[in-house]
């Protein structure tokens, strides 16, 4: 499984083909319908497309000229890219909602210029340091999502319902860095007063995700992070996140992040 892959077309073949996969897709021309989380997406030229799961969409329609420039990127890559804000967590909930974003002429321009600048360094692959060029590439485009997102969509943040106002509760927690020493549902249950399969069904409802999944990737982000600073050794990083021992920690980078430490830390193919 190839940690990226690329496409000049989105279809529901291909969506499948990738399953486990990010998918981001721009629209070039043409239109398409999609149908995401029980729901039908238009998609035109101009729209962003980004859905955690590729397998969850299917294309239900297309126009005969309907082209993308769309690339997929394991959870595993894409965590080993993530920028140092935590924005993608609340942004993440809010596109298992709507997946689609309407970017307008300078964000399109932009959008597209990651997305091949991604594609270009990618091909690279007799460069000494090319996962830390891939990852670097992939971050860029992450951190212009995010920039899209918060300007079209922050302001609609304001969910007043009792389960969204459960799930924002328990985000604030995981933001203040509870999951570097808590890592168990109950803990987070008890402290925001429910029950732990409460609190994992009512996250799973708002975001697509239960609750140990937003406490590992808290946990995954953290540590990937931590490990681009080579200053801190493993057995600091175990110690901050109260692993028994760094060989457990090890397990835990290659179980939850694709990749060894050391080829994390020293850039490695």
């Amino acid at each position: 499984m190839q940690p990226i892959d690329f496409a000049d077309i989105l279809s529901t073949e291909l969506q499948l083909a990738h399953t486990g996969y990010l998918t981001h897709a721009l629209c070039l021309q043409g239109t398409a319908m999609l149908l995401f989380n029980g729901a039908e997406f238009p998609l035109q030229a101009g729209d962003c497309l980004i859905i955690r799961r590729s397998e969850l969409a299917q294309i239900i329609s297309t126009s005969p000229d309907f082209r993308t420039i769309t690339i997929y990127v394991t959870p595993e890559f894409t965590q080993m890219a993530t920028p140092l804000s935590n924005y993608g967590m609340r942004g993440q909930m809010m596109l298992f909602n709507n997946p689609v974003m309407h970017l307008n002429a300078c964000q399109q321009e932009r959008c597209y210029k990651n997305m091949e600048y991604v594609r270009t360094r990618y091909e690279e692959k007799s460069h000494h340091f090319y996962l830390d060029l891939t990852r670097n590439a992939v971050e860029c485009m992450i951190i212009d999502f995010f920039d899209f997102h918060a300007e079209i969509y922050e302001t609609k943040n304001d969910l007043s319902h009792q389960g969204a106002q459960l799930m924002s509760r328990f985000m604030e927690l995981l933001e203040q860095g509870e999951y570097r020493t808590h890592r168990d549902i109950a803990y987070f249950a008890d402290r925001l007063c429910v029950t732990p399969a409460y609190l994992s069904e009512t996250c799973k409802s708002i975001s697509g995700y239960g609750a140990a999944y937003w406490i590992n990737r808290y946990t995954a982000l953290e540590v990937s992070r931590l490990l681009r600073d080579r200053t801190l050794t493993l057995a600091d990083i175990a110690y901050r996140f109260d692993f028994s021992s760094v060989a457990y920690l090890s397990r835990y980078i290659r179980q939850n992040l694709g990749v060894s430490a050391s080829e994390i830390r020293g850039g490695e193919r």
